[in-house]
């Protein structure tokens, strides 16, 4: 029996994909426009009928609905250049983001494939192609180039949210291939040539299986371009000057040791200041989203405290900072550093190995950080520590959180090994396999633990992108995983700004653990309502109270890829003017329960739709693992029934914020004249605080 009621709520889990309807987003075309202009775009989705607004995280991006599923999107001046997200807004709610371009100085031009292929269509340098993959075609594009220039010409694919995965070569006008390139920014690919005469060349791309449908937007310039900076790692409140490496750099700019794709990068010297309030509240600012630190998108920086200095990653520390001094690939020369220490360092060439050396002031546990995915440096780090007689001490690797679609697992290093006071200690740090170069920068951090968190939040939703939309009545939630640091292992408080009148969020406890839910519930007359909140999230380190900004995340692609997630600006909701069908609500908000002991809650249901008078099946929702709850129904027609909480004898005493699933058969049809069938819907419950008390002591 215990089987057969195992199988059944996996079945009832698996079948809640079913669900009501969600609007969702897949594409927009074109991709981007430029500041200070108007284009007309067209959009794709799912389940998103009466879709007339289209909505930007900038309020100097705006779109004018002109009919059917067509916007009018214009673009004030000054609208930075950079990447934005796009909502549309159904009669079922807000739907996932997709991000929209903005170009300063660039002529926007749409794809008009030319009656012969072989010319290509002709566009001018300094130009941005807006244009789709085609099925089994490539797309060429001719320009004109003097001899002595230097091109770039980059596609923006998937760092636009487009599932083109593109190849790129570039010949001259007889047809011989001067440079070719795939993947260099996630699947978008890049190629950099200075004309070897006068004369025209052209740019052939297609998707790399010759799929067809897919937006790009492909820029063809000699403006310039940077591709990186370094040191990628600056001091809190301090001036910092920094080495951009790039490409048409200007006149002030000196020819650099460094060659990318076969051509030496220029370099110039600049100074930034890092924003005051980045370490205070734990965040990380971009101007680009940042979607092409891996071939698929990631989290990756989710646990970077950091901003973009001309659109590269950099990483902002309490202490001074220390260059990498080469040579260091000696294990019996290795670099002298004093504790704490902050390193920017690079592998300057295949095979380098980078040593550090370092005395350990006091005996205890010491946190090692290598920041090389979370900066969108190319290398896949791994960390060895050595003692004085060369006895291994420990290695560390890969590190991060993968859950349904957040993937906050990167290639980095982190985590703490145990030292001995007043020992010598090496540490390696080297690419897994072997790479160098200009773009394979790294920041090494050893310190003393510092216990601290980064919150995350992404909308559950399955199988693909979705929004957070509330039916009136009902509730919806959210995953939250928190990375903890430097043996973090406290309470969490997760508090909502901005909701709208008739939208509540208790807070949320997370206690001990590296995942939660977050639950927003909405009054039965709560207004319709679009916009913004924000999540904050606070703890105790020590007698301190530390806040830290909780970052929102999107699932990008409706795919087999489970973990496809990146950053917003914003966390959007959503209050539609449809009922939910039914709500769950705890008898009782708080309970206390005794570790090693159970009790009982009664769950109350009420039906707001007539016609669903079907039983409920209630599951917990991503319990804490010291408290366990049996599987129970509410029985059809009926409106509660009684739950068990079991706490574990080990649970550790406090607070914890809990929620329920419900499923049900809901009689539904999108099409009010339809016959309606049933669709297995999951709600979560409002949530109750569990007050955990220790157990009496023997």
């Amino acid at each position: 029996m215990r089987l057969l009621s195992l199988v059944a709520v996996l079945v009832l889990a698996s079948s809640a994909r079913a669900d009501l309807p969600s609007p969702r987003f897949d594409r927009i075309t074109p991709l981007g426009a430029a500041a200070g202009s108007s284009v007309e775009v067209e959009v794709a989705a799912g389940d998103a009928e009466d879709a007339t607004k289209l909505l930007f995280d900038h309020p100097g991006i705006t779109a004018t609905h002109i009919k059917d599923r067509k916007f009018k999107v214009t673009v004030a001046a000054d609208v930075p250049p950079g990447t934005y997200d796009a909502r549309l807004v159904a009669k079922l709610g807000i739907t996932n983001p997709r991000l929209f371009a903005v170009s300063k100085g660039l002529t926007e031009v749409a794809e008009t494939p030319p009656k012969d292929p072989a010319i290509g269509q002709v566009v001018s340098v300094n130009s941005v192609i807006n244009g789709s993959s085609r099925q089994g075609i490539e797309s060429v594009f001719r320009f004109t180039a003097k001899k002595g220039q230097r091109i770039v010409a980059e596609c923006f694919a998937q760092r636009l949210d487009s599932q083109l995965d593109a190849t790129m070569t570039l010949t001259d006008s007889d047809g011989k291939q001067l440079a070719s390139n795939g993947d260099y920014a996630g699947k978008d690919p890049l190629v950099d040539f200075v004309a070897p005469k006068d004369g025209d060349y052209l740019v052939i791309m297609n998707d790399l299986s010759f799929r067809g449908g897919f937006p790009y937007r492909l820029v063809i310039t000699d403006q310039p371009h940077v591709e990186n900076v370094f040191p990628r790692v600056v001091q809190a409140g301090k001036k910092a000057d920094l080495t951009v490496y790039g490409r048409n750099l200007g006149s002030s700019a000196k020819p650099s040791p460094w060659v990318v794709t076969d051509v030496p990068l220029d370099a110039i010297t600049e100074a930034v200041t890092p924003p005051d309030d980045i370490l205070k509240h734990g965040s990380y600012r971009f101007t680009d989203h940042p979607t092409g630190h891996s071939v698929l998108p990631t989290a990756a920086t989710c646990t970077l405290n950091g901003f973009q200095y001309r659109g590269v990653p950099l990483l902002v520390s309490d202490s001074p900072v220390t260059l990498e001094q080469e040579p260091n690939d000696d294990p019996l020369k290795p670099q002298r550093i004093d504790l704490p220490a902050v390193v920017s360092g690079r592998f300057d060439k295949e095979r380098d190995a980078d040593w550090y050396e370092f005395e350990v002031p006091e005996n205890g546990a010491y946190s090692f950080d290598v920041y090389c995915e979370r900066i969108a440096g190319r290398a896949d780090p791994y960390l060895v520590v050595l003692d004085e007689k060369d006895g291994r001490v420990g290695e560390l690797d890969d590190f991060g959180i993968r859950m349904n679609a957040f993937d906050g697992h990167v290639r980095d290093v982190s985590g703490s090994i145990n030292l001995a006071a007043k020992k010598k200690y090496r540490v390696l740090v080297q690419d897994r396999y072997r790479r160098g170069g200009a773009r394979y920068q790294y920041v090494l951090v050893i310190r003393k633990p510092v216990p601290d968190f980064f919150p995350a939040v992404i909308h559950h939703q399955n199988p693909g992108p979705g929004g957070t939309t509330l039916r009136k009545g009902g509730a919806v939630y959210m995953d939250v995983m928190i990375h903890n640091t430097g043996g973090f292992g406290g309470m969490v408080t997760i508090t909502a700004e901005g909701l709208p009148k008739g939208v509540q969020m208790s807070p949320a406890i997370i206690n001990n653990d590296t995942r939660g839910v977050i639950v927003l519930t909405a009054d039965k007359d709560a207004a319709e309502f679009v916009g913004p909140i924000k999540l904050t999230a606070t703890a105790k380190r020590g007698d301190e109270t530390i806040t830290r900004e909780v970052r929102p995340y999107t699932r990008v692609w409706n795919s087999n890829d489970l973990n496809s997630s990146r950053p917003t600006r914003e966390l959007v909701i959503a209050v539609s003017g449809e009922n939910t069908p039914f709500a769950l609500m705890p008898a009782v908000e708080k309970i206390e329960i005794e570790a090693g002991k159970k009790a009982d809650v009664v769950i109350e249901c009420e039906r707001l739709w007539p016609e669903f008078k079907g039983a409920v099946t209630l599951i917990p929702l991503s319990f804490p693992n010291p408290i366990k709850m049996n599987t129970a129904s509410i029985g059809e027609g009926k409106n509660e029934a009684t739950v068990t909480l079991e706490v574990q004898a080990n649970a550790r005493p406090g607070e914890y914020t809990l929620s329920i699933t419900g499923q049900g058969q809901v009689p539904y049809a999108k099409d009010a004249k339809a016959a309606k069938a049933n669709t297995l819907v999951p709600l979560p419950s409002r949530p109750i605080t569990i007050v955990v008390l220790p157990a009496p002591k023997k």
